[in-house]
């Protein structure tokens, strides 16, 4: 199935300004067909790998990287391996904290619990 920007700006879920961002950053190469965009299932895997890279806290420019890899082909896929390795220990460094974090609250909640029940 292909897509225009404003549909598939709405099955993505962001803006059709955020598509034309991530082509201008050279995150995304959609087709173009008679001079306008034409998105396609390959896309929404891709948008959709993007959006959880960026979710994840990966910055734009190391996606720009990956992506400029990406679309050399599979000789870059060494390259690729080892941004997303590095960017899974990023990732688990922060649920790390996160899961600090939440002890830490967890354990005030349970003080605050017990000072109301008194």
């Amino acid at each position: 199935m292909n897509y225009s920007i404003g549909a598939f700006a709405k099955r993505m879920g962001v803006s059709a300004d955020t598509l034309r961002y991530y082509e201008k950053e050279q995150l995304i190469r959609p087709e173009r067909q008679q001079g306008r965009r034409v998105y396609t299932e390959t896309d929404v895997n891709w948008v959709e790998f993007i959006m959880r890279l960026k979710e994840t806290g990966m910055p734009i420019k190391r996606i720009a990287a990956y992506a400029k890899l990406r679309y050399r082909g599979k000789a870059t896929v060494p390259e690729r391996l080892a941004i997303l390795r590095d960017h899974r220990r990023y990732v688990l460094a922060e649920k790390h904290k996160i899961e600090q974090n939440l002890a830490r609250l967890d354990a005030k909640i349970k003080l605050y619990k017990a000072m109301l029940n008194r």
